[in-house]
C-alpha cells in the first residue's frame, strides 16, 4: 500500500493529535496484553495529552527527537527517540513508535523510525512481547532481541538492539 505521507518534526500544537494517536494505537495494539481498565480509562487521553505537551515544551526533553506522520493533514503516526536510558551500550533509544493499523505496511513506520533515529546509528528499543508484527518490523530494520526483558504497564517487553 502506498499512501501520501508527510513526516516532520513534531510541534507543540501537535500534542492533542499525538495523544489521540497514542491512545487509539494502544487500544488497537495492546487489547488483550494490557488491562481493559487501563485502556478504557476515561482519563487516558488527558494523561497522554499532558505527556505530549511536556515532551514538546519542557526542557527536560530537549535531547529527544519527536516526529509525526500525517496523511491528508491528519496525524496518523508518532515517534520519539532520545539518549539511551539503559545498559544496552548504544547511544540512542527509540521510546515511542505508533501508527494506526490502517496504515501498517504503508511505509509510515520506517519513515518515522528514520526520522527519529539515523538508520546508520546503533540504537535500542523495548517492544511488547508478544507483538510479532512489531518485532518483525524492527528485525527488518536491523534490530535483534538481546535477551533482556521487563514488565512495564502490565506488559512484558523485550529489548531489541541494532548495532552498527
Amino acid at each position: 500500500m502506498t499512501v501520501n505521507l508527510e513526516v516532520r518534526q513534531a510541534e507543540p500544537s501537535d500534542g492533542p493529535s499525538m495523544a489521540k494517536v497514542h491512545v487509539d494505537t494502544w487500544r488497537e495494539t495492546y487489547r488483550g496484553l494490557m488491562s481493559d481498565a487501563v485502556l478504557d480509562d476515561p482519563a487516558l487521553l488527558d494523561w497522554r495529552e499532558r505527556f505530549w505537551h511536556a515532551v514538546l515544551t519542557d526542557t527536560r526533553y530537549e535531547q529527544n527527537t519527536v516526529a509525526v506522520a500525517a496523511h491528508e493533514g491528519t496525524v496518523i503516526g508518532i515517534a520519539m527517540s532520545g539518549p539511551s536510558q539503559d545498559d544496552a551500550d548504544v547511544p540512542q533509544q527509540l521510546y515511542v513508535l505508533y501508527a494506526y493499523a490502517a496504515f501498517h505496511g504503508s511505509g509510515v513506520g520506517t519513515a518515522l523510525l528514520n526520522a527519529v533515529i539515523d538508520p546508520t546509528m546503533s540504537a535500542a528499543l523495548w517492544v511488547a512481547d508478544p507483538n510479532p508484527r512489531a518485532q518483525a518490523f524492527y528485525r527488518k530494520n536491523g534490530f535483534l532481541a538481546d535477551g533482556s526483558s521487563r514488565i512495564e504497564d502490565e506488559v512484558r517487553d523485550i529489548r531489541m538492539v541494532r548495532r552498527i
